[in-house]
């Protein structure tokens, strides 16, 4: 089962990422060619940004399917929608030979990826966090982070081996391989998600007939609270893992006169880190909780976001690898492991996938633009980092007062079909008592 969803999860991000590879590298040359160098990486940038703006959308959409007909089944369509999207864009003509209409395909493209993006992490994380067992669930949710990671690390080594194709060979048609790529792995990851059972908590409220009839409504009605905690909880780590893995490598080559080799060797190196800590730091959500590890890599990442540069500005290919390191494992690296997990305790099991995936996407719009905010900062602050290094804090501060407004959820029922709200619960009289067979865990009613 984790093997399985810890696949499926990494194939769909890696369909994701490229994008983002791609427009740091090579999609501001081919698509926008008349614009000046900086409008140039800000335009790429903003059509990387345009899938946020979708997924919130698909958060809803396909996180209602998920509520209702299954985690499962869900999953399916978004790998079917990610993966032909991210096909398409490596068939795409470029300015030169089709003018304005190709940066329209490609924002189409983009969008279609978005919508699908909006609801492939919600899904797969509540899917893997209804399996787990009792005691043990922050560990095994962490790995669909993992998943994540891996489709990070995966795309990135993609683009590196058509780097030593020659810059010539990349303009020209290479830089096309890694999206076509995932034509094929459309069947790797639909083979593996259709071997994933469906979770025995949608099948139990299937057969009690429990399931929610509006899963939106009812989100936004029942757990509004809840729903403002989740979207301040994404804004952080959506900031970070883009302005290092993605506006990075255009400051190394540009401002730094770094190689695109020595830009990806960096993402590479802290995506194998990342990968190895989420286990470990799942395993510590489930000994002392989620919150204090939500709260102490939010202060971490702000407090490590002006030494990050500083250590960067060396020009030394070692200490930027080790400061691009370190500033993932201390600070994204915690708040990634325990973000399946803590989403999916927020809500109950009727909206769990709608309140999970929509108020995710929200926070993911708040900072999905962070490429192009860091790219027009970079501008404005006239070459020096000081104003991106702002623009983390400023994240790092939105998503520590989500934090400071949660409530540890280790010990709530997750099987329950609802769950009480974050706000305490009346002690004005005490609770009936429960029938024989169903376990009263905090915080579930």
């Amino acid at each position: 089962m984790v093997a399985a969803s810890l696949v499926g999860t990494a194939l769909e991000w890696y369909d994701f990422f490229i994008y983002g590879l791609a427009a740091a590298l090579v999609l501001g040359d081919l698509f926008f060619p008349n614009a000046s160098d900086p409008v140039r990486v800000l335009a790429s940038f903003a059509t990387f940004g345009v899938a946020f703006i979708f997924r919130p959308l698909g958060g809803f959409f396909f996180g209602r399917l998920g509520d209702r007909i299954g985690r499962r089944s869900t999953l399916v369509m978004t790998t079917l929608l990610m993966g032909f999207a991210t096909g398409i864009v490596g068939l795409l003509p470029t300015y030169e030979s089709a003018g304005v209409l190709a940066p329209i395909l490609l924002v189409a493209a983009r969008i279609c990826q978005g919508l699908g993006a909006g609801a492939e992490f919600g899904g797969a994380s509540t899917l893997l966090a209804e399996h787990a067992p009792r005691g043990r669930r922050a560990y095994y949710a962490s790995f669909v982070q993992t998943g994540v990671q891996l489709g990070l690390l995966t795309g990135t080594v993609a683009f590196l081996l058509v780097q030593l194709l020659g810059d010539d060979a990349v303009r020209e048609w290479a830089w096309r391989l890694p999206f076509l790529a995932s034509f094929v792995l459309i069947f790797v990851s639909l083979y593996v998600r259709l071997r994933v059972a469906e979770s025995p908590v949608f099948l139990a409220m299937e057969r009690d007939r429990t399931t929610v009839p509006s899963p939106v409504l009812t989100t936004l009605r029942r757990y509004p609270r809840s729903f403002l905690v989740g979207v301040g909880a994404h804004v952080c780590d959506t900031a970070v893992v883009y302005v290092y893995g993605t506006f990075m490598i255009t400051y190394l080559v540009t401002e730094e006169e770094q190689s695109r080799a020595v830009a990806l060797t960096g993402v590479i190196l802290f995506s194998l880190v990342v990968i190895a800590l989420q286990p470990v730091y799942g395993a510590l959500a489930d000994r002392i909780g989620r919150r204090p590890l939500n709260l102490f890599s939010v202060v971490f990442t702000a407090l490590f976001a002006v030494p990050l540069f500083l250590l960067v500005g060396t020009g030394q290919p070692a200490v930027i690898w080790l400061a691009m390191v370190t500033a993932m494992a201390l600070g994204f690296a915690p708040m990634i492991a325990v973000q399946p997990i803590f989403y999916a305790e927020l809500f109950g099991a009727g909206v769990r996938y709608t309140g999970f995936a929509a108020s995710r996407e929200v926070g993911a719009v708040v900072s999905g633009f962070s490429p192009l905010v860091a790219a027009a900062l970079l501008r404005a602050g006239g070459g020096e980092p000081w104003l991106v290094a702002g623009w983390i804090i400023l994240t790092a501060l939105v998503s520590l007062v989500a934090f400071l407004f949660s409530k540890e959820t280790r010990d709530i029922d997750i099987a329950a079909p609802t769950i009480a709200p974050l706000r305490a619960a009346s002690p004005k009289r005490p609770r009936p008592p429960t029938p024989a067979g169903i376990p009263h865990e905090a915080g579930a009613r």
